[in-house]
């Protein structure tokens, strides 16, 4: 190429420079493009190639079963497969943006391929018309296809990742007539039309239609300028005739149509007129050095971005380097980026590799888009280097290896495995291993997932990966190390559904923060389960604290009220609770709590039955004595006093406060003649008939001092506040002396 003039290399097309330069010589061999059906990626990805079954082909030394393979852009095999699918000859395949092989078969059915020509599961349609119909011809572009049927009708899929087939508009005549069919099919993408939906050119005879899913259109052309054309005709679209093939530009602007007469016509897709004026211009002073040298070493920097050559990218920036020592106007780090860019492309570029991308091609793609090509090609190491070169997070490429790495070490023992894997995975700080070790667990290699998931720093991740490879014992320990109560939330929960109730139970036990926040959830939501726990772990007392407890909740329920059957159950409990009371030493005073307060509520219970008045279930016992009293049940009232052992003061106190209270002097007079009452009680007793008799001719004052001159004078008229003030029973009683201050 040295030998060759460097302008010799470039032919003038109406007013441009083209040049066409031989990139690769490939490598492929026994390739035959005319005899194959070929797909090729675009920005220099890779090629499909499958025998054309529509062909009669002479099969030389090949075998007869079809095989698709791939191929890079310099010809390197790399990798095949069988085709083996029904539904008929293929009638088109193409990549997608994601660089994913999409094939469709006559049937309408679309196959799917990964590079590695791994089929793509599962297999979609076109529809029940195509299936009906017969596929004939087929349009892609990047993410979409647009196919014919036998019928003339058009169905498109704009979008290969939701692959939602739906039909276009119908083409006037062409479902009528069979005999009628179009020569050729071209697309504009919906970035590029008013609509933003996708537009299918349709040429049928003399006519070419614009349709969409709502309608199709006739479009017409306008006759170029007197300078560009000799034709000057009223109707210049007929003159254009049956159009044999025609294309879209990439930019969706120009639609170049090659005509049965061998023309070649370019027309706007926006103004429909003739289009061939390109605007380009040459610069005619960039000869003048001297005048314009930051336009100089602008162009020979460009230049070499564009230069595929190695040895003419040197010396054009070279001649730049020289030329910006001599500028001050110009910016001095844009040779080196433009060397950075070049040492990228031309590792790409090379023959093992086979991305022959071009400068532009690369900025367009970006270099994160091209570091994943490299790694779903399996080019890690390559890939690594240019991520290090660039300052690009290398983490998506070691982990991309890792996981590639376990796939293809199947037989290799899980302990050397991990060597290599941590090896590679220590270069990058803050690597997610829980990724790479559920990809292990995925394939089937659950003792290397645990090995690597030790290695994950993160608890977050770490905890929920263990609880999926069935580690929970080291989840557990996991989580409690971390402190974080929702992991160890989560940890209790997954194993609660997963082990067997003692298990479960034996399992926490040990871990403090694990077994106080499961007994936190359990007295809230699931009482049953947490008296299951405390009895497994021998703590007996917690079980009857539960039972007292839900006693009481009982007691808050609406219905437990009038003589309610629910007051059973309560008094149950209760017995139960004071059952396991007793059998531990720590809580004999809780065992006879809870026995008496059984007794209470069975005795209180019967009076409300006895009585039909829901006055006495949970008041205490000198509530139930007074209230006895009050209601002239002093059978029930000794009762209660036999029951708790009330003492005699105690009684007296009730006894007379109650009478007092209901004014029943007669009843008090007999009372104090029953039985010597004690010496203190005597005089309280005094105190309170002489305020009584005070306070009933409206002396309050005299009633208060007469109460005062007792000894206890002080604790009988704080008794008789707290008494008639606070006690809910009394609350309809008025004290005689209410006001006295």
């Amino acid at each position: 190429m040295a030998n060759v003039s460097v302008a010799a290399e470039w032919q003038l097309l109406y007013n441009r420079y083209y040049r066409k330069p031989e990139i690769y010589q490939m490598r492929w061999k026994h390739v035959d493009l005319s005899r194959n059906k070929v797909a090729c990626a675009s920005f220099g990805g890779p090629i499909a190639v499958i025998r054309d079954d529509s062909k009669i082909v002479q099969l030389y030394a090949e075998s007869a079963l079809r095989k698709l393979r791939i191929f890079n852009s310099a010809g390197v095999l790399l990798s095949e497969t069988v085709w083996k699918h029904p539904g008929g000859r293929l009638i088109g395949m193409s990549w997608s943006d994601d660089q994913t092989l999409i094939s469709i078969v006559q049937d309408g059915t679309i196959y799917r391929y990964n590079i590695h020509a791994e089929l793509i599961q599962p297999n979609v349609t076109m529809g029940k018309e195509c299936f009906e119909q017969n596929v004939v011809e087929c349009v892609f572009w990047g993410n979409g296809v647009v196919c014919l049927t036998e019928g003339g009708q058009l169905f498109c899929i704009s979008d290969f990742k939701t692959m939602k087939p739906y039909k276009l508009a119908d083409v006037p005549g062409l479902t009528e007539d069979d005999m009628l069919q179009p020569t050729c099919l071209a697309v504009r993408e919906p970035q590029y039309t008013m609509s933003g939906n996708v537009e299918v050119l349709v040429a049928v005879g003399d006519e070419i239609y614009v349709v969409d899913e709502d309608e199709a259109q006739s479009i017409r052309f306008d006759e170029p300028s007197g300078e560009d054309s000799e034709m000057q005709n009223d109707d210049y679209g007929n003159l254009i005739g049956p159009v044999q093939k025609m294309i879209v530009s990439p930019n969706g602007k120009f639609l170049t149509l090659f005509t049965h007469d061998g023309r070649v016509v370019v027309v706007g897709m926006e103004s429909k007129q003739i289009a061939i004026d390109y605007s380009c211009e040459a610069d005619e002073n960039l000869r003048l050095i001297r005048s314009s040298l930051s336009e100089a070493v602008e162009s020979c920097i460009d230049a070499a971005g564009h230069e595929f050559d190695v040895t003419r990218q040197r010396a054009l920036l070279r001649a730049a380097s020289y030329g910006q020592a001599f500028s001050s106007n110009f910016q001095r780090d844009r040779v080196q980026e433009t060397c950075r860019t070049l040492r990228v492309l031309n590792a790409v570029r090379d023959p093992d590799i086979g991305i022959p991308l071009s400068i532009q091609q690369y900025k367009l793609l970006t270099p994160v888009v091209l570091i994943s090509r490299l790694i779903n090609a399996h080019s890690h190491l390559l890939a690594l280097r240019i991520s290090e070169y660039l300052g690009m997070n290398k983490e998506v490429v070691i982990m991309h290896w890792a996981c590639a790495k376990i796939t293809a070490s199947a037989s290799t023992p899980d302990a050397h495995l991990l060597e290599i894997l941590l090896d590679k995975l220590q270069l990058c700080k803050g690597i997610s291993y829980a990724a790479v070790a559920t990809h292990a667990d995925n394939c089937g290699r659950r003792k290397l997932a645990a090995m690597l998931v030790e290695h994950e720093p993160r608890s977050t991740k770490q905890v929920p990966l263990l609880l999926s490879i069935g580690e929970e014992d080291t989840a557990l320990v996991k989580a409690t190390e971390s402190g974080d109560t929702d992991l160890v939330y989560l940890v209790i929960f997954h194993i609660w559904q997963k082990r067997p109730p003692l298990e479960f139970f034996a399992m926490i036990q040990g871990r403090v923060l694990a077994r106080d926040l499961f007994v936190a959830y359990a007295r809230c939501h699931k009482q049953e389960f947490l008296k299951d726990f405390f009895l497994s772990t021998g703590q007996i007392h917690e079980v009857a604290f539960l039972l007292w407890k839900e006693s009481w909740d009982m007691g808050k329920n609406p219905m437990a009220s009038k003589g309610s059957p629910l007051h059973g159950p309560r008094i149950k409990l209760m017995e139960k609770a004071s059952n396991l009371f007793s059998q531990t030493k720590e809580h004999t005073f809780e065992s006879k709590a809870a026995e008496e307060h059984a007794k209470l509520l069975r005795i209180q219970h019967e009076l409300e039955a006895s009585t039909k008045q829901a006055i006495f279930v949970d008041s205490s016992i000198n509530d139930t004595i007074r209230t006895c009293i009050v209601l002239r049940n002093n059978r029930a009232a000794a009762k209660v006093k036999s029951e708790f052992k009330v003492s005699d003061k105690r009684w007296y106190w009730l006894k007379t406060f109650a009478l007092a209270t209901i004014k029943d002097w007669e009843a008090l007079e007999k009372f104090s003649k029953e039985k010597r009452p004690p010496t203190a009680f005597i005089v309280s007793l005094v105190s309170v008939v002489v305020s009584q008799a005070y306070a009933r001719i409206g002396m309050a004052k005299e009633a208060a001092d007469a109460a005062a001159q007792a000894n206890d004078g002080g604790e009988l008229l704080e008794r008789f506040r707290k008494t008639f003030s606070q006690n809910a029973i009394f609350d309809t009683l008025k004290m005689p002396f209410q006001g006295v201050s």
